[in-house]
C-alpha cells in the first residue's frame, strides 16, 4: 500500500533504523562487557524481538506477562519480567512456564511479597526464580543497596519452599532528568556500584548472585565500566524518540517510529491546521519539554524525507484533533486540506501504546504490517 492510500492515523517503522539502533547498542554491550538484556516493553512485538534478540535463548526483558506469554510462545526462553509482580500474576506466570520452554524471572523488593508468592506457588505447585531490586537513587522501588533490608529479602527466599533467588537488578530509571553526558556517567557508576556492591554482599553472606543486571538507555551508552555486572537492560533505544534527542542521546536521524496523519482542516482565524492525530494518536507525553520546549506534542515532518517543516510542531492536542500552529498563510497552501504529514513522537513508548499493529514502511509503501502485544 502506497503511503497516500493508507487510512490515518498509523504507526509506522522503519526497520533500517531499528537495525541500525539493535547494532549500535549490540556493539556499545560488547565493549562493556555484558550480555544485553534487550528491554522489549516498548516495541510488544515480536517481529522487533526477532531483530532485537535473534538468538531466542538469549535474554530480553518485559513489563507484563502478557508480553513474556507472547514472546515465550514465539520460542524466546529467557524473560526477565522487570516489574514487580503481585501473587495474583503467579498463576499467569506458572501457565507460561508449564506451556512454554522458558524460564521467566520475577522480581521483588519486600519480604511480605516473597512470603504471600511462596504461599501462592505452593497452592499452585509451582517454583518461580527472583531476582531482588536495588534501588540505586530514582526511588522508585527497590531496597538500598548492600542493606539489612537487601539481606533480609535474600533470607525470605532462601527460606521459601517454592522460590529462589537467582541475583540483583537495579533500574537509573532518573537519568531521563539529565542532558549532561558526564552527569549521566557519573549517575550510571551509582547504579553499577549499587547492583554490584549488592551482589557482593549476598555472596559474601552465602546466598546465591548469578544475575547483576543494571540498565536504562542513558546509562549504558555512557557507563565509564561495568565492572561487577553481568548484564546491561536497555529499550528506548530500539526506537529512540524526540524526548531522548532532547537529551543529546540520538540524533533525529536514529528515530525509527513515526505516526503518519492527515490535515483534515484549516483554521484561518487561529493560523493553525488541523490533523487527525491527537491525543491517543500521539499521548499526551511532553517529557522532551523540559530541555526542548519547542518539541511540543511532536515535530511535523514530510512524508518523504522526514525533514521537520520549518519548525512546525502539533502545539495542541485533543482526543482525535492535533493542532499545528503555523507562522503564515502559505501554510494552508503547502498543507491542504488531505494532504499527509508524519509526526516524530515525543515519547515513543507512550504513542506506541495506543496502536495494534506497526506498518513498516520502505521507499513510502507500507510492505508490512507487524502485530503489537498491548494489555496485561
Amino acid at each position: 500500500m502506497k503511503l497516500d492510500d493508507a487510512e490515518t492515523p498509523r504507526l509506522l517503522l522503519d526497520t533500517e533504523r531499528l537495525q541500525q539502533n539493535i547494532d549500535m547498542m549490540a556493539a556499545r554491550c560488547a565493549d562493556l562487557g555484558v550480555t544485553l538484556r534487550p528491554h522489549l516493553k516498548t516495541p510488544k512485538s515480536l517481529k522487533v524481538a526477532e531483530q532485537a534478540v535473534p538468538d531466542k535463548a538469549s535474554p530480553l526483558t518485559v513489563s507484563t506477562l502478557k508480553e513474556a506469554e507472547a514472546f515465550a510462545a514465539g520460542g524466546h526462553t529467557n524473560i526477565l519480567c522487570a516489574a514487580a509482580t503481585a501473587p495474583t500474576k503467579l498463576a499467569h506466570a506458572d501457565r507460561i512456564q508449564c506451556t512454554t520452554n522458558a524460564w521467566v524471572i520475577l522480581v521483588t523488593d519486600s519480604v511480605a511479597l516473597v512470603e504471600a508468592a511462596d504461599a501462592k506457588a505452593g497452592e499452585l505447585g509451582a517454583s518461580f526464580d527472583f531476582l531482588i531490586e536495588v534501588d540505586c537513587g530514582e526511588h522508585r522501588s527497590g531496597v538500598k543497596p548492600a542493606s539489612e533490608e537487601l539481606l533480609q529479602v535474600a533470607e525470605a527466599l532462601k527460606a521459601a519452599s517454592h522460590l529462589r533467588l537467582v541475583g540483583v537488578m537495579s533500574h537509573a530509571g532518573h537519568s531521563y532528568a539529565l542532558d549532561d553526558p558526564e552527569q549521566i556517567a557519573d549517575l550510571a557508576e551509582v547504579e553499577r556500584a549499587a547492583a554490584a556492591d549488592s551482589a557482593s554482599m549476598l555472596r559474601e553472606a552465602g546466598y546465591d548472585c548469578e544475575i547483576v543486571s543494571i540498565g536504562s538507555t542513558p546509562t549504558v551508552l555512557h557507563a565509564r565500566h561495568l565492572e561487577g555486572v553481568t548484564e546491561a537492560r536497555a529499550g528506548v533505544y530500539l526506537f529512540w524518540d524526540l524526548a531522548q534527542y532532547s537529551r543529546k542521546m540520538c540524533r533525529l536521524d536514529d528515530i525509527a517510529v513515526t505516526v503518519l496523519a492527515t490535515v483534515i482542516g484549516h483554521n484561518r482565524e487561529g493560523k493553525s491546521i488541523i490533523i487527525d492525530a491527537g491525543a491517543l494518536a500521539l499521548s499526551k507525553d511532553i517529557s522532551a519539554n523540559t530541555f526542548a520546549p519547542h518539541v511540543q506534542y511532536g515535530f511535523v515532518c514530510d512524508v518523504d524525507t522526514l525533514e521537520q517543516f520549518d519548525g512546525l510542531s502539533v502545539s495542541e492536542v485533543h482526543q482525535e484533533h492535533g493542532t499545528v500552529f503555523v507562522p503564515d498563510e502559505s501554510w494552508f497552501d503547502r498543507l491542504p486540506i488531505g494532504s499527509q504529514v508524519r509526526v516524530l513522537p515525543n515519547h515513543t513508548c507512550m504513542t506506541c501504546a495506543a496502536y495494534d499493529a506497526y506498518d513498516v514502511v520502505q521507499g513510502g509503501e507500507i510492505v508490512e504490517t507487524w502485530p503489537r502485544v498491548n494489555g496485561w
